[in-house]
């Protein structure tokens, strides 16, 4: 799921930071290094840290939402980079993360009321000297390497299955394009935390049709989308598609030289899951093929992933936080299993009130433990 926002807590590449200063922010914030998390508190119209400056290392954000709209909070790296992210935080909800920030420089916060537009900024300010993002424990660096295999191959897979769907829609085979749709979407899914870090690359390959409500041409996956199920191809459908096949080429090259820490592991599988929550379980991510169960099952395989990779620090550190984890997700997956349909899903339209509400129990049961990981990885 995208506008023209981009979203990634597993991705952050060591730069050297120089940002221009942006207007935004809350009143009087302290530049002080201060002890403990860094509060911030965000309304409708302001975002307020309780500090703008702290030393290089993991910093720990406390995020509450005291307006009346759902919010996000980012932390930004030159080029609008996303260093680390919390999403839906409800009217009177906090919500805790951490995020890894070795490169002393400039950096930008941001809240976003309503989960739209480039949000309310200022600037960061990290001190100190540069430094690698903690991974001493053996099993944090080997789950690190595991999981950049398996963002590098998801990448090959994407590239793969988006160069068939392309050459099925210039042939103009609606039934097999269409048939191959969900699937080739599959493991952008998978991966979507690093999928769309690079920029304008997000909204130009999985923008949905408000992008144009933000200065953006509709392009993309999306854009076919429509044209498959709403419109019937267009003239421009091939040169949609020839542009899109062009984007996943590139991102796919930027994908696989990502250097990851296991923080951003820890954070990407629970952003996984915020993004079924804010799209897929609502239906508004597939809104003219409606397949959002296919994209719901991907992201939910690319959190358990994340998991995985990092299952032999955690088995270490908190075993019975693993267990927990692993009843909710068997109860998740079940229930998930229920609404397969030959090789794939039933269509959202499909689903009854009664089986949302089952769905989004089950996927808030799972993301609670999830969301304590990176409070563990951040101990180490």
């Amino acid at each position: 799921m995208s506008t023209s926002r981009a979203r990634a807590a597993f991705l952050a590449l060591p730069v050297t930071l120089v940002l221009a200063a942006c207007a935004g922010g809350g009143d009087g914030a302290d530049k002080g290094s201060g002890d403990g998390p860094i509060t911030v508190t965000a309304t409708d119209t302001a975002c307020e840290l309780s500090r703008t400056e702290a030393p290089a290392g993991t910093v720990e954000f406390a995020v509450t939402n005291k307006g009346s709209k759902i919010n996000e909070f980012y932390v930004y790296a030159e080029g609008d980079r996303i260093m680390g992210e919390v999403e839906n935080i409800g009217p009177g909800l906090s919500r805790t993360f951490h995020v890894e920030l070795s490169e002393p420089g400039t950096y930008q916060t941001a809240c976003k009321p309503g989960m739209v537009g480039d949000g309310i900024r200022a600037d960061f300010t990290v001190t100190g000297s540069a430094g690698a993002a903690k991974s001493d424990d053996e099993n944090l660096a080997a789950a690190t390497a595991t999981y950049q295999q398996y963002v590098a191959e998801e990448a090959d897979e994407f590239l793969a299955r988006t160069t068939e769907f392309v050459a099925l829609v210039k042939a103009g085979k609606v039934a097999a394009a269409k048939a191959l749709y969900p699937t080739a979407r599959s493991s952008w899914e998978r991966i979507e935390p690093v999928a769309e870090s690079f920029g304008d690359l997000d909204p130009r390959i999985d923008g949905r049709e408000d992008v144009v409500e933000e200065g953006m041409e509709f392009t993309g996956y999306h854009r076919l989308e429509k044209d498959l199920w709403r419109t019937a191809l267009q003239k421009d459908s091939g040169e949609i598609a020839d542009r899109l096949l062009a984007d996943v080429t590139e991102l796919v090259a930027k994908a696989k030289t990502v250097q990851l820490n296991p923080l951003q592991l820890a954070n990407g599988s629970k952003a996984l899951l915020d993004e079924i929550a804010t799209g897929k379980i609502t239906g508004e991510e597939e809104r003219y093929s409606h397949t959002d169960l296919w994209d719901f099952d991907a992201n939910f395989e690319g959190s358990k992933a994340a998991l995985q990779a990092l299952r032999p620090f955690l088995l270490a550190k908190d075993p019975e936080l693993v267990e927990t984890i692993d009843a909710r997700g068997t109860a998740l997956e079940q229930l998930l299993d229920s609404h397969h349909s030959g090789e794939g899903f039933v269509l959202y339209t499909s689903l009854g009130d009664a089986d949302v509400k089952k769905l989004t129990e089950a996927l808030d049961a799972f993301a609670e433990p999830v969301a304590t990981v990176a409070g563990v990885v951040a101990k180490g």
